[in-house]
């Protein structure tokens, strides 16, 4: 179970899932892992939006990457969905509403 220790991790994993592509690339990772060409054409995605997508998951540790060389030589990226559950009610969100920053990030 994921537990947050501040609202920017709240916030940053809230709006990871705020996306409806990246609600669907969770649902797909649920299945197993799958190298970034292959989850592209599962999804009709194109690569650098598919990327995109993919950074904000991982930056919210929501999913995680390796990369391995295939038998062909290549390498190949490889995304898995790193298990998670939180508990969200009005208690735990009046908690870490104090720890907000409200720093501007890159997004």
């Amino acid at each position: 179970m994921i537990h947050f220790n501040n609202g920017d991790e709240l916030l940053l994993v809230l709006e990871a899932l705020s996306n409806p592509h990246r609600l669907k690339i969770v649902a797909v990772l649920t299945e197993g892992r799958q190298y970034v060409s292959e989850l592209a054409r599962e999804l009709g995605m194109s690569r650098p939006l598919l990327y995109l997508h993919l950074q904000k998951l991982e930056e919210a540790n929501l999913v995680s990457s390796s990369l391995e060389i295939l038998d062909t030589g290549k390498t190949a990226k490889y995304y898995m969905l790193n298990p998670f559950d939180f508990e969200l009610n009005e208690h735990i969100i009046a908690g870490l509403a104090s720890t907000l920053t409200f720093k501007k990030k890159n997004r």
